[in-house]
């Protein structure tokens, strides 16, 4: 069975810092695109960013650009979301997902996701 789990959200106050983790079984990330979702309350889900397949060159959106930072341990088969001076905006479920061609914008055409870590920033 595939499965992704997102871990590592929690309560912090604006400034502070997180580190998201995107663990996988069933699948090899080495194999996969590995995007970032958020979705805030009452807003539609979103990309925060993306690694790619093959040469894992990095996507963020214009609001995390500079703060964010994507990696993968392709040892440990997991995915990494280092997010910096984090603010009230950022605040909303993070979601990990794969998708097996390329890093897509939207939601929809991703082929497993993982199940969710809540951020929430304080002010």
């Amino acid at each position: 069975d595939v499965q992704l789990q997102a871990s590592g959200g929690g309560l912090v106050q604006a400034g502070g810092s997180l580190r998201l983790s995107c663990a996988a079984s069933g699948i090899t990330f080495d194999d996969y695109a590995i995007g970032w979702f958020r979705q805030a309350p009452g807003k539609e889900r979103e990309i925060v960013s993306c690694i790619s397949k093959s040469d894992r060159t990095t996507y963020y959106a214009d609001s995390v650009k500079g703060r964010f930072t994507i990696s993968s341990d392709n040892a440990k088969n997991t995915v990494y979301l280092q997010m910096n001076s984090l603010e009230p905006e950022d605040t909303g479920v993070y979601y990990c997902a794969a998708h097996a061609v390329f890093c897509a914008l939207p939601a929809l055409e991703y082929d497993y996701w993982g199940q969710g870590t809540l951020v929430t920033v304080s002010s």
